[in-house]
Protein backbone atom coordinates (compact mmCIF):
# COMPACT_ATOMS: atom_id res chain seq x y z
CA UNK A 1 0.00 0.00 0.00
CA UNK A 2 1.69 3.38 -1.54
CA UNK A 3 2.31 5.65 1.95
CA UNK A 4 2.73 8.33 -0.89
CA UNK A 5 0.40 11.32 0.78
CA UNK A 6 1.58 14.52 -1.05
CA UNK A 7 -0.22 16.75 -2.92
CA UNK A 8 -0.73 20.64 -4.86
CA UNK A 9 -0.50 23.24 -2.75
CA UNK A 10 -2.81 25.13 -5.40
CA UNK A 11 -3.85 25.06 -8.51
CA UNK A 12 -1.48 27.60 -9.48
CA UNK A 13 1.85 25.86 -8.33
CA UNK A 14 0.06 23.13 -10.31
CA UNK A 15 0.23 24.70 -13.68
CA UNK A 16 3.45 26.68 -12.64
CA UNK A 17 5.03 23.64 -12.16
CA UNK A 18 3.59 21.87 -15.25
CA UNK A 19 4.34 24.42 -17.42
CA UNK A 20 8.11 24.89 -16.01
CA UNK A 21 8.23 21.24 -16.85
CA UNK A 22 7.86 21.93 -20.72
CA UNK A 23 9.28 25.42 -20.79
CA UNK A 24 12.73 24.43 -21.44
CA UNK A 25 15.65 24.99 -23.26
CA UNK A 26 14.16 23.62 -26.31
CA UNK A 27 11.60 26.73 -26.36
CA UNK A 28 14.39 29.38 -26.60
CA UNK A 29 17.18 27.53 -28.40
CA UNK A 30 15.59 23.79 -30.98
CA UNK A 31 12.47 26.26 -31.97
CA UNK A 32 13.71 29.37 -33.83
CA UNK A 33 16.48 26.71 -35.13
CA UNK A 34 13.60 24.48 -36.35
CA UNK A 35 12.09 27.34 -37.59
CA UNK A 36 15.43 28.66 -39.81
CA UNK A 37 16.00 25.52 -40.84
CA UNK A 38 12.20 24.78 -42.26
CA UNK A 39 11.85 27.61 -44.16
CA UNK A 40 10.63 29.96 -41.72
CA UNK A 41 6.63 31.10 -41.98
CA UNK A 42 6.74 27.74 -43.65
CA UNK A 43 7.17 25.93 -40.62
CA UNK A 44 4.55 28.63 -38.30
CA UNK A 45 1.67 26.85 -40.26
CA UNK A 46 2.39 23.12 -39.76
CA UNK A 47 3.95 24.10 -36.35
CA UNK A 48 0.23 25.49 -35.25
CA UNK A 49 -1.62 22.50 -36.38
CA UNK A 50 0.90 20.31 -35.08
CA UNK A 51 -0.18 21.46 -31.77
CA UNK A 52 -3.50 21.19 -31.84
CA UNK A 53 -3.63 17.55 -33.60
CA UNK A 54 -0.71 16.38 -31.56
CA UNK A 55 0.40 18.05 -28.79
CA UNK A 56 -3.08 19.24 -27.32
CA UNK A 57 -4.45 15.18 -27.55
CA UNK A 58 -1.01 13.86 -25.59
CA UNK A 59 -1.70 16.68 -22.98
CA UNK A 60 -5.54 15.26 -21.95
CA UNK A 61 -4.14 11.81 -22.31
CA UNK A 62 -1.39 11.70 -20.22
CA UNK A 63 -2.99 14.28 -17.63
CA UNK A 64 -6.00 12.06 -17.45
CA UNK A 65 -3.58 8.74 -17.22
CA UNK A 66 -2.00 10.09 -14.94
CA UNK A 67 -4.77 11.31 -12.68
CA UNK A 68 -6.19 7.55 -13.33
CA UNK A 69 -3.15 5.72 -11.86
CA UNK A 70 -3.06 8.10 -8.81
CA UNK A 71 -6.82 7.19 -7.43
CA UNK A 72 -5.15 3.69 -6.91
CA UNK A 73 -2.13 5.27 -5.19
CA UNK A 74 0.28 4.89 -8.08
CA UNK A 75 2.43 8.20 -9.13
CA UNK A 76 4.91 6.58 -11.74
CA UNK A 77 4.33 4.52 -15.33
CA UNK A 78 4.76 1.23 -14.59
CA UNK A 79 1.84 0.94 -12.29
CA UNK A 80 -0.02 3.69 -13.94
CA UNK A 81 -0.13 1.77 -17.17
CA UNK A 82 -0.62 -1.40 -15.14
CA UNK A 83 -4.11 -0.58 -13.84
CA UNK A 84 -5.28 0.59 -17.08
CA UNK A 85 -4.75 -3.12 -18.97
CA UNK A 86 -4.23 -5.72 -16.61
CA UNK A 87 -1.41 -6.99 -19.09
CA UNK A 88 2.16 -7.39 -17.13
CA UNK A 89 3.26 -6.35 -20.56
CA UNK A 90 2.11 -2.82 -19.44
CA UNK A 91 3.65 -2.21 -16.64
CA UNK A 92 7.42 -3.01 -18.57
CA UNK A 93 6.32 -0.49 -21.13
CA UNK A 94 6.02 2.17 -18.71
CA UNK A 95 10.01 1.60 -17.47
CA UNK A 96 9.83 4.09 -20.49
CA UNK A 97 8.28 6.73 -18.10
CA UNK A 98 11.20 6.30 -15.85
CA UNK A 99 14.14 5.12 -18.10
CA UNK A 100 13.71 8.52 -19.95
CA UNK A 101 13.69 11.07 -17.48
CA UNK A 102 17.18 9.66 -15.88
CA UNK A 103 18.71 9.56 -19.47
CA UNK A 104 17.29 13.24 -20.29
CA UNK A 105 18.95 14.48 -16.89
CA UNK A 106 21.73 12.85 -16.85
CA UNK A 107 22.94 15.05 -20.10
CA UNK A 108 20.34 17.90 -19.72
CA UNK A 109 22.19 18.70 -16.29
CA UNK A 110 25.20 19.29 -18.27
CA UNK A 111 23.89 21.69 -20.52
CA UNK A 112 22.13 23.91 -17.41
CA UNK A 113 25.69 24.36 -16.33
CA UNK A 114 26.95 25.56 -18.99
CA UNK A 115 24.12 27.95 -18.35
CA UNK A 116 25.20 28.69 -14.79
CA UNK A 117 28.73 28.92 -15.70
CA UNK A 118 28.24 31.50 -18.87
CA UNK A 119 25.91 33.66 -16.02
CA UNK A 120 28.92 33.86 -14.00
CA UNK A 121 31.33 34.71 -16.91
CA UNK A 122 28.86 37.22 -18.47
CA UNK A 123 28.59 38.96 -14.76
CA UNK A 124 32.50 39.22 -14.22
CA UNK A 125 33.28 40.59 -17.87
CA UNK A 126 35.16 37.48 -19.39
CA UNK A 127 33.91 37.96 -22.29
CA UNK A 128 34.57 42.26 -22.44
CA UNK A 129 36.73 42.81 -25.31
CA UNK A 130 36.83 38.74 -27.00
CA UNK A 131 36.21 38.81 -30.82
CA UNK A 132 33.80 36.48 -32.26
CA UNK A 133 36.26 33.58 -33.13
CA UNK A 134 37.55 33.68 -29.53
CA UNK A 135 33.89 33.73 -27.90
CA UNK A 136 33.14 30.87 -30.07
CA UNK A 137 36.49 28.98 -29.12
CA UNK A 138 35.60 29.79 -25.14
CA UNK A 139 32.74 27.39 -25.33
CA UNK A 140 34.81 24.75 -27.43
CA UNK A 141 37.79 25.03 -24.90
CA UNK A 142 35.30 24.15 -21.66
CA UNK A 143 33.67 21.27 -23.31
CA UNK A 144 36.10 19.66 -24.98
CA UNK A 145 40.09 20.87 -24.04
CA UNK A 146 40.02 21.88 -20.09
CA UNK A 147 40.86 19.97 -17.98
CA UNK A 148 44.00 18.51 -16.13
CA UNK A 149 46.96 16.29 -18.16
CA UNK A 150 44.51 13.27 -17.28
CA UNK A 151 42.55 14.91 -19.88
CA UNK A 152 39.67 15.27 -17.49
CA UNK A 153 37.71 18.31 -17.88
CA UNK A 154 38.12 19.52 -13.97
CA UNK A 155 35.87 22.62 -14.14
CA UNK A 156 33.02 21.42 -16.38
CA UNK A 157 32.87 18.22 -13.96
CA UNK A 158 32.70 20.16 -10.50
CA UNK A 159 30.23 22.76 -11.94
CA UNK A 160 28.01 19.61 -13.43
CA UNK A 161 28.13 18.23 -9.95
CA UNK A 162 27.25 21.47 -8.17
CA UNK A 163 24.11 22.33 -10.48
CA UNK A 164 23.11 18.37 -10.25
CA UNK A 165 23.22 18.76 -6.28
CA UNK A 166 21.10 21.62 -6.99
CA UNK A 167 18.54 19.91 -8.65
CA UNK A 168 18.56 17.20 -5.95
CA UNK A 169 18.47 19.78 -2.93
CA UNK A 170 15.09 21.11 -4.47
CA UNK A 171 13.37 17.72 -5.36
CA UNK A 172 14.09 16.23 -1.66
CA UNK A 173 11.58 18.91 -0.57
CA UNK A 174 9.52 16.82 -2.71
CA UNK A 175 6.43 18.65 -4.38
CA UNK A 176 6.75 21.74 -2.02
CA UNK A 177 9.85 22.24 -3.27
CA UNK A 178 9.01 22.10 -7.33
CA UNK A 179 6.01 24.52 -6.75
CA UNK A 180 8.11 27.07 -5.19
CA UNK A 181 10.84 26.71 -7.57
CA UNK A 182 8.23 27.11 -10.43
CA UNK A 183 6.34 30.11 -8.50
CA UNK A 184 9.82 31.65 -8.41
CA UNK A 185 10.97 30.55 -11.47
CA UNK A 186 8.65 30.75 -14.15
CA UNK A 187 7.97 35.09 -13.74
CA UNK A 188 12.03 35.43 -13.30
CA UNK A 189 12.02 33.26 -16.81
CA UNK A 190 9.41 35.53 -18.64
CA UNK A 191 10.80 38.56 -17.23
CA UNK A 192 13.95 38.02 -18.88
CA UNK A 193 12.80 37.01 -21.98
CA UNK A 194 10.54 39.94 -22.13
CA UNK A 195 13.59 42.08 -21.69
CA UNK A 196 15.48 40.15 -24.37
CA UNK A 197 12.38 39.88 -26.80
CA UNK A 198 11.71 43.78 -27.25
CA UNK A 199 15.47 44.33 -27.69
CA UNK A 200 15.68 42.10 -30.31
CA UNK A 201 12.51 43.57 -31.41
CA UNK A 202 13.12 47.00 -31.32
CA UNK A 203 16.90 46.68 -33.01
CA UNK A 204 16.11 47.43 -36.58
CA UNK A 205 19.17 47.59 -38.43
CA UNK A 206 20.96 50.22 -36.65
CA UNK A 207 23.43 47.82 -34.71
CA UNK A 208 24.65 46.08 -37.69
CA UNK A 209 28.54 45.21 -37.70
CA UNK A 210 30.84 46.94 -40.75
CA UNK A 211 31.01 43.61 -41.63
CA UNK A 212 27.55 43.33 -42.17
CA UNK A 213 26.15 46.44 -42.86
CA UNK A 214 23.00 45.53 -44.40
CA UNK A 215 21.96 42.99 -41.22
CA UNK A 216 18.20 44.30 -40.14
CA UNK A 217 16.70 42.05 -37.19
CA UNK A 218 13.16 42.96 -39.09
CA UNK A 219 14.48 40.75 -41.73
CA UNK A 220 14.05 37.90 -39.24
CA UNK A 221 11.04 38.79 -37.99
CA UNK A 222 9.03 39.02 -41.51
CA UNK A 223 10.91 35.97 -42.35
CA UNK A 224 9.91 33.60 -39.27
CA UNK A 225 6.19 35.10 -39.80
CA UNK A 226 5.49 35.38 -43.07
CA UNK A 227 3.31 32.21 -43.55
CA UNK A 228 4.32 30.16 -47.23
CA UNK A 229 1.65 27.95 -47.69
CA UNK A 230 3.39 25.95 -50.25
CA UNK A 231 4.86 24.32 -46.91
CA UNK A 232 1.39 22.30 -46.73
CA UNK A 233 2.55 19.65 -49.34
CA UNK A 234 5.99 19.68 -47.83
CA UNK A 235 6.56 16.16 -45.58
CA UNK A 236 9.74 17.15 -44.29
CA UNK A 237 8.61 20.58 -42.90
CA UNK A 238 5.51 18.87 -41.57
CA UNK A 239 7.84 15.93 -39.55
CA UNK A 240 9.98 18.34 -38.49
CA UNK A 241 7.02 20.68 -37.04
CA UNK A 242 5.49 17.28 -35.13
CA UNK A 243 8.58 16.70 -33.85
CA UNK A 244 8.94 20.08 -32.23
CA UNK A 245 5.36 19.79 -30.88
CA UNK A 246 6.56 16.74 -28.96
CA UNK A 247 10.05 17.91 -28.05
CA UNK A 248 8.86 21.22 -26.61
CA UNK A 249 5.64 19.88 -24.12
CA UNK A 250 7.38 17.59 -22.89
CA UNK A 251 5.05 14.39 -23.78
CA UNK A 252 6.14 10.50 -23.84
CA UNK A 253 8.37 11.12 -20.81
CA UNK A 254 6.67 10.31 -18.12
CA UNK A 255 6.84 12.99 -15.63
CA UNK A 256 3.44 14.62 -16.86
CA UNK A 257 2.03 11.71 -15.70
CA UNK A 258 3.76 11.71 -12.19
CA UNK A 259 2.82 15.38 -11.43
CA UNK A 260 -0.59 14.41 -12.40
CA UNK A 261 -0.91 11.46 -10.52
CA UNK A 262 -1.14 13.27 -7.07
CA UNK A 263 -4.38 15.49 -8.31
CA UNK A 264 -7.61 14.39 -6.62
CA UNK A 265 -10.10 11.95 -9.04
CA UNK A 266 -12.52 14.43 -9.70
CA UNK A 267 -10.23 17.59 -9.82
CA UNK A 268 -10.20 19.33 -13.49
CA UNK A 269 -7.60 18.36 -15.94
CA UNK A 270 -8.26 19.51 -18.88
CA UNK A 271 -8.38 23.47 -18.76
CA UNK A 272 -5.38 22.48 -16.32
CA UNK A 273 -3.46 20.79 -19.00
CA UNK A 274 -4.88 23.56 -21.65
CA UNK A 275 -3.91 25.88 -19.54
CA UNK A 276 -0.16 24.82 -19.31
CA UNK A 277 -0.02 23.43 -22.90
CA UNK A 278 -0.70 27.26 -24.20
CA UNK A 279 1.79 28.95 -21.33
CA UNK A 280 4.29 26.95 -22.92
CA UNK A 281 3.72 27.74 -26.99
CA UNK A 282 3.01 31.35 -25.66
CA UNK A 283 6.35 31.03 -24.29
CA UNK A 284 7.99 29.36 -27.50
CA UNK A 285 6.45 31.49 -30.47
CA UNK A 286 6.30 34.82 -28.73
CA UNK A 287 9.28 34.43 -26.74
CA UNK A 288 11.72 31.72 -28.01
CA UNK A 289 11.10 33.36 -31.95
CA UNK A 290 11.97 36.90 -30.92
CA UNK A 291 15.80 36.75 -28.99
CA UNK A 292 18.70 34.44 -30.89
CA UNK A 293 17.46 34.98 -34.46
CA UNK A 294 16.27 38.65 -34.88
CA UNK A 295 19.33 39.66 -32.53
CA UNK A 296 21.94 37.59 -34.65
CA UNK A 297 20.30 38.93 -37.88
CA UNK A 298 20.28 42.29 -36.60
CA UNK A 299 24.24 42.04 -36.07
CA UNK A 300 25.07 39.99 -38.69
CA UNK A 301 22.14 39.54 -41.41
CA UNK A 302 19.92 37.36 -42.25
CA UNK A 303 21.90 35.18 -45.06
CA UNK A 304 24.52 34.72 -42.18
CA UNK A 305 22.05 33.39 -39.67
CA UNK A 306 20.79 30.60 -42.42
CA UNK A 307 24.13 29.72 -42.84
CA UNK A 308 24.77 29.51 -39.06
CA UNK A 309 22.00 28.40 -37.26
CA UNK A 310 22.57 25.59 -34.69
CA UNK A 311 22.16 24.85 -31.04
CA UNK A 312 25.79 26.09 -30.46
CA UNK A 313 25.04 29.83 -31.68
CA UNK A 314 23.46 30.63 -28.47
CA UNK A 315 26.69 30.22 -26.59
CA UNK A 316 29.33 30.61 -29.21
CA UNK A 317 27.75 33.75 -30.59
CA UNK A 318 25.11 35.73 -28.10
CA UNK A 319 27.97 37.10 -25.44
CA UNK A 320 29.65 38.69 -28.62
CA UNK A 321 26.71 39.92 -29.72
CA UNK A 322 25.56 41.42 -26.51
CA UNK A 323 29.16 42.89 -25.93
CA UNK A 324 28.29 45.05 -28.83
CA UNK A 325 25.46 46.83 -26.77
CA UNK A 326 28.08 48.37 -24.54
CA UNK A 327 29.98 47.54 -21.26
CA UNK A 328 26.92 47.23 -19.19
CA UNK A 329 23.83 46.53 -20.84
CA UNK A 330 25.64 43.68 -22.50
CA UNK A 331 26.48 42.33 -19.21
CA UNK A 332 22.16 42.54 -18.13
CA UNK A 333 21.84 40.97 -21.13
CA UNK A 334 24.02 38.29 -20.64
CA UNK A 335 22.86 37.24 -17.79
CA UNK A 336 19.44 37.91 -18.83
CA UNK A 337 19.84 35.40 -21.44
CA UNK A 338 22.25 32.95 -19.50
CA UNK A 339 20.05 33.29 -16.51
CA UNK A 340 16.35 32.35 -18.59
CA UNK A 341 18.24 28.95 -19.90
CA UNK A 342 18.87 28.15 -16.75
CA UNK A 343 15.89 28.57 -15.15
CA UNK A 344 14.35 27.03 -18.24
CA UNK A 345 16.76 23.96 -17.56
CA UNK A 346 15.94 23.62 -14.22
CA UNK A 347 12.41 23.92 -13.86
CA UNK A 348 12.48 20.95 -16.42
CA UNK A 349 14.96 18.73 -14.94
CA UNK A 350 13.31 18.96 -11.67
CA UNK A 351 10.01 17.30 -13.02
CA UNK A 352 12.73 14.35 -14.39
CA UNK A 353 12.66 13.28 -10.98
CA UNK A 354 9.34 12.53 -9.65
CA UNK A 355 8.43 9.58 -11.48
CA UNK A 356 11.44 7.95 -9.67
CA UNK A 357 11.15 9.34 -6.61
CA UNK A 358 7.06 8.13 -6.72
CA UNK A 359 8.02 4.84 -7.74
CA UNK A 360 10.41 4.35 -4.80
CA UNK A 361 7.99 5.69 -2.37
CA UNK A 362 5.18 4.01 -3.29
CA UNK A 363 7.24 0.39 -4.10
CA UNK A 364 9.89 0.32 -1.18
CA UNK A 365 8.39 3.15 1.24
CA UNK A 366 11.18 5.76 0.46
CA UNK A 367 11.32 8.75 2.11
CA UNK A 368 11.83 12.04 -0.17
CA UNK A 369 15.73 12.36 0.79
CA UNK A 370 16.64 9.20 0.10
CA UNK A 371 14.38 8.80 -3.36
CA UNK A 372 16.08 12.65 -4.09
CA UNK A 373 19.42 11.24 -3.43
CA UNK A 374 19.53 8.14 -5.02
CA UNK A 375 17.59 9.45 -8.17
CA UNK A 376 20.99 11.97 -8.26
CA UNK A 377 23.46 9.20 -7.45
CA UNK A 378 22.06 7.19 -10.74
CA UNK A 379 21.79 10.47 -12.99
CA UNK A 380 25.38 11.13 -11.76
CA UNK A 381 26.58 8.03 -12.86
CA UNK A 382 24.48 8.55 -16.46
CA UNK A 383 25.57 11.32 -16.85
CA UNK A 384 29.60 12.03 -15.73
CA UNK A 385 30.75 10.24 -19.32
CA UNK A 386 28.65 12.74 -21.10
CA UNK A 387 31.26 15.45 -19.57
CA UNK A 388 33.92 13.08 -20.16
CA UNK A 389 33.84 12.08 -23.27
CA UNK A 390 31.85 14.90 -25.03
CA UNK A 391 33.69 15.45 -27.63
CA UNK A 392 33.37 11.78 -28.78
CA UNK A 393 29.73 12.26 -29.28
CA UNK A 394 28.44 10.44 -25.78
CA UNK A 395 26.12 13.46 -24.82
CA UNK A 396 24.48 13.48 -28.74
CA UNK A 397 23.61 9.73 -28.07
CA UNK A 398 21.97 10.17 -25.08
CA UNK A 399 20.04 13.07 -26.58
CA UNK A 400 18.71 10.93 -29.78
CA UNK A 401 18.24 7.81 -28.14
CA UNK A 402 16.94 8.56 -24.79
CA UNK A 403 15.42 11.99 -25.23
CA UNK A 404 14.08 11.32 -29.00
CA UNK A 405 13.32 7.99 -29.84
CA UNK A 406 12.23 6.75 -26.57
CA UNK A 407 9.93 9.94 -25.98
CA UNK A 408 8.39 8.73 -29.19
CA UNK A 409 8.11 5.10 -28.95
CA UNK A 410 6.73 5.34 -25.48
CA UNK A 411 3.97 8.14 -26.36
CA UNK A 412 3.09 5.84 -29.12
CA UNK A 413 2.66 2.96 -27.25
CA UNK A 414 0.70 5.01 -24.42
CA UNK A 415 -1.33 6.51 -27.01
CA UNK A 416 -2.88 3.22 -28.29
CA UNK A 417 -2.66 1.63 -24.83
CA UNK A 418 -5.25 5.00 -23.65
CA UNK A 419 -7.64 5.00 -27.18
CA UNK A 420 -7.71 0.96 -27.96
CA UNK A 421 -7.03 -1.40 -24.90
CA UNK A 422 -8.42 0.79 -21.94
CA UNK A 423 -10.82 2.02 -24.60
CA UNK A 424 -11.98 5.84 -26.02
CA UNK A 425 -15.27 6.29 -24.16
CA UNK A 426 -13.94 5.70 -20.83
CA UNK A 427 -10.79 7.73 -22.01
CA UNK A 428 -13.08 10.55 -22.63
CA UNK A 429 -15.04 10.17 -19.22
CA UNK A 430 -11.28 10.46 -17.96
CA UNK A 431 -10.81 13.76 -19.56
CA UNK A 432 -14.11 15.51 -19.19
CA UNK A 433 -14.76 13.93 -15.40
CA UNK A 434 -14.61 17.50 -13.22
CA UNK A 435 -13.68 19.83 -16.21
CA UNK A 436 -13.86 23.15 -15.99
CA UNK A 437 -13.96 23.65 -19.53
CA UNK A 438 -15.88 21.92 -22.10
CA UNK A 439 -13.52 19.69 -24.58
CA UNK A 440 -15.05 20.01 -27.53
CA UNK A 441 -16.18 16.70 -29.26
CA UNK A 442 -14.20 16.45 -32.11
CA UNK A 443 -11.10 15.68 -29.69
CA UNK A 444 -12.46 12.05 -29.14
CA UNK A 445 -11.91 11.73 -32.75
CA UNK A 446 -9.09 13.25 -33.09
CA UNK A 447 -7.25 11.40 -30.35
CA UNK A 448 -8.43 8.27 -31.26
CA UNK A 449 -7.03 7.88 -34.88
CA UNK A 450 -4.96 11.45 -35.59
CA UNK A 451 -2.78 11.02 -32.37
CA UNK A 452 -1.29 7.66 -33.32
CA UNK A 453 -1.47 8.39 -36.94
CA UNK A 454 0.98 10.88 -36.15
CA UNK A 455 3.13 9.56 -33.69
CA UNK A 456 3.42 6.88 -36.01
CA UNK A 457 4.28 8.99 -38.90
CA UNK A 458 6.61 10.59 -36.41
CA UNK A 459 8.58 7.57 -35.63
CA UNK A 460 8.22 5.89 -39.26
CA UNK A 461 10.34 9.49 -40.29
CA UNK A 462 13.07 8.85 -38.18
CA UNK A 463 13.44 5.40 -39.20
CA UNK A 464 13.55 5.87 -42.34
CA UNK A 465 14.52 9.31 -43.02
CA UNK A 466 15.63 9.38 -47.15
CA UNK A 467 18.60 11.37 -48.38
CA UNK A 468 18.68 15.01 -47.86
CA UNK A 469 15.23 14.37 -45.87
CA UNK A 470 13.99 14.59 -49.26
CA UNK A 471 10.64 13.29 -48.68
CA UNK A 472 9.41 14.52 -51.87
CA UNK A 473 11.74 12.16 -53.58
CA UNK A 474 11.54 9.11 -51.71
CA UNK A 475 7.90 9.26 -51.93
CA UNK A 476 7.96 9.97 -55.79
CA UNK A 477 10.26 6.99 -55.81
CA UNK A 478 8.01 4.61 -54.01
CA UNK A 479 5.55 5.03 -55.95
CA UNK A 480 6.85 4.39 -59.15
CA UNK A 481 8.12 1.22 -57.56
CA UNK A 482 11.73 1.91 -56.19
CA UNK A 483 13.49 2.33 -53.42
CA UNK A 484 15.22 5.34 -51.73
CA UNK A 485 18.09 6.10 -50.15
CA UNK A 486 18.40 6.44 -46.61
CA UNK A 487 19.91 9.26 -44.76
CA UNK A 488 23.09 9.63 -42.93
CA UNK A 489 21.10 10.24 -39.70
CA UNK A 490 18.11 8.28 -40.25
CA UNK A 491 17.52 5.71 -37.22
CA UNK A 492 18.58 2.42 -39.06
CA UNK A 493 21.42 4.62 -40.51
CA UNK A 494 22.61 5.80 -36.87
CA UNK A 495 21.99 2.43 -35.42
CA UNK A 496 24.73 0.83 -37.58
CA UNK A 497 26.96 3.55 -37.79
CA UNK A 498 26.50 4.55 -40.96
CA UNK A 499 26.91 8.20 -40.28
CA UNK A 500 29.97 7.71 -38.99
CA UNK A 501 31.16 5.03 -41.55
CA UNK A 502 30.66 7.61 -44.21
CA UNK A 503 32.54 10.68 -42.78
CA UNK A 504 34.99 7.83 -42.60
CA UNK A 505 35.23 7.51 -46.28
CA UNK A 506 35.03 11.28 -46.55
CA UNK A 507 37.39 12.59 -44.52
CA UNK A 508 39.95 9.51 -44.34
CA UNK A 509 42.51 12.33 -42.38
CA UNK A 510 39.83 12.00 -39.43
CA UNK A 511 39.61 7.87 -39.32
CA UNK A 512 41.49 7.88 -35.72
CA UNK A 513 38.98 10.44 -33.79
CA UNK A 514 35.74 9.24 -35.68
CA UNK A 515 36.37 5.50 -35.14
CA UNK A 516 36.65 6.63 -31.40
CA UNK A 517 33.66 8.31 -31.73
CA UNK A 518 32.04 5.16 -33.24
CA UNK A 519 33.58 3.37 -29.75
CA UNK A 520 32.13 5.65 -27.43
CA UNK A 521 28.58 5.57 -29.23
CA UNK A 522 28.54 1.81 -28.73
CA UNK A 523 29.66 2.64 -25.05
CA UNK A 524 26.64 5.36 -24.50
CA UNK A 525 24.13 2.60 -25.66
CA UNK A 526 25.43 -0.14 -23.72
CA UNK A 527 25.11 2.47 -20.88
CA UNK A 528 21.52 3.18 -21.90
CA UNK A 529 20.50 -0.31 -22.41
CA UNK A 530 22.01 -1.64 -18.73
CA UNK A 531 19.86 1.06 -17.45
CA UNK A 532 16.66 0.22 -18.96
CA UNK A 533 17.34 -3.39 -17.75
CA UNK A 534 18.05 -2.00 -14.42
CA UNK A 535 14.48 -0.22 -14.41
CA UNK A 536 13.25 -3.39 -15.50
CA UNK A 537 14.65 -5.72 -12.81
CA UNK A 538 13.93 -3.27 -9.95
CA UNK A 539 10.11 -3.67 -11.18
CA UNK A 540 10.06 -7.03 -11.99
CA UNK A 541 10.96 -7.27 -7.98
CA UNK A 542 8.22 -4.91 -6.96
CA UNK A 543 5.42 -6.77 -8.95
CA UNK A 544 7.04 -9.91 -6.56
CA UNK A 545 7.16 -7.54 -3.77
CA UNK A 546 3.29 -6.76 -4.43
CA UNK A 547 2.26 -10.82 -4.99
CA UNK A 548 3.95 -11.62 -1.65
CA UNK A 549 1.78 -8.99 0.65
CA UNK A 550 -1.48 -10.28 -1.01
CA UNK A 551 -0.42 -14.01 -0.02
Amino acid sequence: MSTNNQSWGSRVGLILAMAGNAVGLGNFLRFPVQAVQNGGGAFIIPYLVCFLLMGIPMLFIEWSVGRFGGKFGNHSTPYILDSMAKRPIWKYIGVFGIFTNIAVVAYYTYIESWTFMYVVHSVIGTFTGMGAAEISSFFDNYVTLSGSDLGIPMLPVIIYVLVMAVNIYILSAGLGGIEKVAKIGMPILVLFGVVLAIRGWTMGSDFASAEFPEANAWDAINFLWTPQYSSLLDPKVWLAAAGQIFFTLSVGTGAIQCYASYVKENEDIALNSVTAGFTNETVEIVLGSAIVIPIAAGFLGMDWVMENAGFGMAFQTMPYLFQQWGEVFGMVAGVCWFGLLFFAGITSSLAMGTPWMGFMQDEFGWGKVKGAVSFGIISLIMGLPTVLFFKYGYFDEYDYWGGTVSLVIFALLETILFTWIFGMKRGWEEITRGADIRVPGAYKWIIKYITPTLLFLVLMGALFTPAGNDWNGAISNLLDGQLYTLDHGSLISKFSHTDLKAQILLNPENTEMLEKKMFFASMARTQLVLLFLLIVGIVWYSHQKRKSALL
